[in-house]
């Protein structure tokens, strides 16, 4: 099992810590009773965690409980020279279909030096054994979307697909920024839909503009009759009106009636936030009492990155419909 203590820090103990690589973002399914975790990890031998992101490989770990993990062979890394995802494969969400498990991922070249991003598909019979679709599946549609401007962003947004099946058809939200407004608070979720996930048609943002630069790593799921999608969001990136006075760099989470939307901000809607960050683009997932929450712990008190996924926390709603993570 990988776990272990982290001295110095808000969390007691880290669910998934590994001795030699940082975790950061990660997204879950549950197959045969078991949870299965990817995330993306770097190796600490890098030292500084800010090279992290073009060093980057997709692990794998399953869990009875999710506190204790088994760590698997990696499910994949980067492509080979000239593919779209050579340099770097990036944030996703899976599900299965007719006995297949599908994952959308996010794939960046060397093409463009990283700078643009793309949505790959893979495909495994078993969770562990993966096979790259050949090219990428989802591209930004410059209609609603936002096109590489580096004297505005470093980079064009389109990444972290969260993929769901809806009423026979699948969908996948992503982070994206849309064509039009103050750059520097367009970020919204984007929206596509494929009949097969192979196939894929893009459509307008699912979100209008928030005041955040980037809406990070979305997840959509259901409590209490009603539909939730979380997505992260770092003080550097929110526009300033957002930025000044806000609740910090964490999770923030929308509500809507309907998985397609609209979604609302309730007030702040932070589900976890603080102004150093010491957690980031926490998920939801069901346990055996209740809903939990769990996250990257990304910065302890004394401004360390640490790279460990947290242990789980019960998440409460309120009968207004906002939801809280029980310390």
């Amino acid at each position: 099992m990988a776990s272990g203590r982290f001295p110095d820090t808000p969390f007691d103990h880290m669910a998934l810590q590994l001795a030699d690589r940082w975790i950061w973002d990660f997204w879950l399914t549950t197959a045969g009773g078991r949870h299965h975790v990817f995330y993306l990890q770097a190796p600490t031998s890098l030292r500084d965690p800010g090279l992290r992101h073009f060093n980057v490989s997709i692990g794998h770990a399953v869990s009875d409980d999710l506190h204790g993990w088994e760590v698997l062979p990696d499910a994949f890394g980067p492509g080979s020279a000239g593919s779209f995802d050579d340099l770097a494969t990036w944030t996703g969400s899976m599900l299965e279909h007719d006995g297949r498990w599908y994952m959308l991922y996010t794939g960046a070249g060397s093409a463009e030096d990283g700078h643009v991003q793309r949505i790959g598909l893979a495909t495994s019979d078993d969770l562990v054994t993966w096979v790259k679709h050949p090219g990428p599946v989802i591209e930004a549609d410059p209609r609603w979307y936002e096109m590489l401007d580096r004297s505005v962003w470093r980079d064009l947004a389109w990444r972290d697909p969260w993929v769901f099946r809806h009423d026979g058809t699948f969908h996948a939200y992503l982070t994206a920024r849309a064509n039009t407004g103050d750059p520097s608070g367009r970020g919204v979720i984007g929206h596509a839909r494929s009949s097969d996930l192979v196939e894929w048609e893009v459509l307008p943002p699912i979100t209008d503009p928030m005041g955040f630069g980037q809406m990070e790593v979305p997840q959509l799921f259901s409590l209490d009759d009603g539909w939730y999608m979380l997505f992260a969001s770092d003080t550097q990136t929110q526009g300033d009106a957002r930025r000044h006075g806000g609740a910090g760099t964490g999770t923030y989470y929308l509500r809507a009636d309907d998985p397609l939307g609209p979604f609302v901000l309730g007030g702040s809607g932070v589900l976890q936030a603080d102004e150093a960050g010491s957690t980031y683009a926490g998920k939801v997932v069901d346990g055996p009492t209740g809903p939990l929450f769990l996250a990257w712990h990304q910065i302890d008190p004394t401004g360390r990155f640490i790279g460990a996924l947290t242990d789980p926390m019960p998440v409460t709603v309120s009968p207004d419909g906002s939801l809280e993570v029980a310390a």
